[in-house]
């Protein structure tokens, strides 16, 4: 009996121990598994248990948590979404997150280990800290003046701090409230519908996911170029260029929009825009010091991420002749992002050296106490130093006395440069207007501000659209808002 016993005990040990190893399998091995399985609404549920962290704006959030009542208990807010929406984006119980709220989630979300001390102790009690913030670089005032700018129309403005590499204001329009997206049910897929939907692509980012021809803005690249590589040794000296010009190896002559271009110095080419001239110089300096100067300013880089992704700027590195003078000119492929020249009229203020863009300040716990700060950091030297001295004085110049005077502030030194881009086939898609520029406080030592600022739809006949009469003023309210009050 007592052998039968010891056999039934040798039994159930052997069921305890099968018992134990499948316990561990399910709860080590397939964990991530089962927690992935879509059938498993636990991780949906534990996500929302908790009111979410917020996006901060000057220190106030612009985000919020409502308790629904529901599984799925609390949803987002947000304060002003249509203003902060290419900022924030949205996170959603049905479609996920994006940009913000997708590149910080751990933090906002309660998931990441920075936000306690103890973080194993989290993931052995099976639960998480209170959501943390992201406070952002954006300032209030400024987002406030770029959306009030656009007014609707379609187009994006973006701006940065030289020599932070902060973005201060990232605006898109037409936009979209993100809190339409919150939750669950009939009417987020209703919303989603919608808003993919619409022919003017409310949720695109067009600051930071559309690329467009830059035109006459990226006549300040093709100028650095040339001065850094001595191929214009004397801005003012004049270029024996013809108008029309034409283009090498083809029978196209390629006209101004300006007067007075025939023969002009560079100095006049950027101040009252020529076309001629500025596409001359690009073929003269030479496609392979094109495409070094395009890509020290950010053009062809791959994985910018502010933190969210940003599309790849575009300058070819394999064109014929005709095609490099009109790639001088922003024209043919050449393709940018409105932060991308952000960042090109950023370096020319910054003394040549470009900084990273950056749209997170820091991240802290839910009680204030740090987790991550932002880090600046250098994308390297865009141009030599005296190439951005004689850069700042040519868009100076374009301001007080060129094409962009729409841009002037009293009280504040201002440099610019308009765009005119065309597009569509035979270019005849309504033009887009842009205009790049950077200002400072009279007397301060550094610019305060670099803006870009595309127009889609400028309100006015094909001809007298323009960077200066579309683009320019909206700039200007951004930049005011960046100064110091005189």
């Amino acid at each position: 009996m007592i052998r039968y016993i010891r056999w039934c005990a040798y039994f159930c040990a052997l069921l305890l121990v099968a018992l134990l190893v499948n316990i561990a399998r399910v709860q080590v091995w397939e964990s991530a598994a089962y927690g992935a399985n879509p059938a498993n609404k636990r991780p949906a549920i534990e996500r929302y248990a908790k009111p979410r962290g917020d996006i901060l704006v000057d220190g106030r959030p612009v985000t919020g948590s409502r308790d629904s009542g529901q599984l799925l208990r609390y949803e987002r807010t947000y304060t002003n979404g249509p203003l902060y929406a290419p900022v924030t984006g949205f996170s959603s119980q049905t479609y996920g997150t994006s940009f913000v709220e997708r590149a910080e989630d751990a933090v906002l979300s309660g998931t990441d280990p920075g936000l306690s001390a103890f973080p194993l102790w989290y993931d052995l009690a099976r639960g998480h800290p209170a959501g943390g913030n992201a406070a952002t670089t954006i300032r209030s005032g400024m987002q406030l003046a770029a959306y009030a700018g656009l007014a609707g129309k379609r187009g994006a403005v973006a701006a940065v701090e030289p020599a932070t590499g902060r973005i201060l204001a990232l605006v898109s329009s037409p936009s979209y409230d993100p809190a339409e997206l919150s939750g669950t049910g009939t009417r987020v897929k209703e919303a989603w519908a919608r808003l993919n939907a619409d022919p003017a692509k409310p949720m695109l980012n067009r600051a930071l996911r559309e690329t467009y021809p830059p035109g006459s803005t990226f006549k300040i690249v093709t100028a650095a170029a040339a001065l850094d590589a001595g191929v214009v040794t004397d801005v003012d000296a004049p270029t024996r260029t013809p108008d029309p010009y034409p283009l090498p190896g083809t029978s196209t002559l390629l006209p101004n929009a300006a007067t007075g271009c025939e023969d002009a110095s560079m100095a006049d080419a950027v101040q009252w825009s020529c076309n001629t001239v500025m596409a001359k110089i690009g073929v003269q300096v030479g496609l392979r010091a094109m495409v070094e100067a395009a890509g020290r300013f950010g053009f062809n880089a791959e994985g910018l991420r502010v933190p969210s992704w940003v599309s790849r700027s575009n300058f070819d590195t394999d064109m014929s002749q005709d095609q490099l003078a009109l790639s001088a000119i922003g024209q043919f492929n050449t393709k940018a992002t409105p932060l991308q020249m952000a960042m090109v009229a950023a370096a020319v203020a910054n003394g040549g050296e470009l900084k990273s863009p950056y749209l997170v300040e820091r991240t802290t716990q839910d009680d204030g106490s740090p987790v991550r700060r932002g880090e600046q950091r250098s994308l390297g030297r865009a141009m030599n130093p005296a190439t951005a001295m004689r850069m700042q004085d040519l868009m100076v110049k374009v301001v007080e006395n060129g094409t962009g005077r729409n841009a002037a502030i009293p009280g504040a030194v201002v440099g610019g440069k308009t765009g005119t881009a065309q597009h569509g086939v035979g270019n005849a898609g309504t033009p887009y207007a842009w205009f790049i520029s950077w200002a400072k406080a009279e007397g301060s030592p550094l610019p305060a501000v670099a803006v870009a600022v595309v127009v889609e739809d400028a309100a006015a006949d094909r001809g007298d659209i323009s960077g200066n009469s579309a683009a320019a003023p909206i700039a200007r309210a951004v930049m005011e808002a960046a100064l110091p009050p005189p």
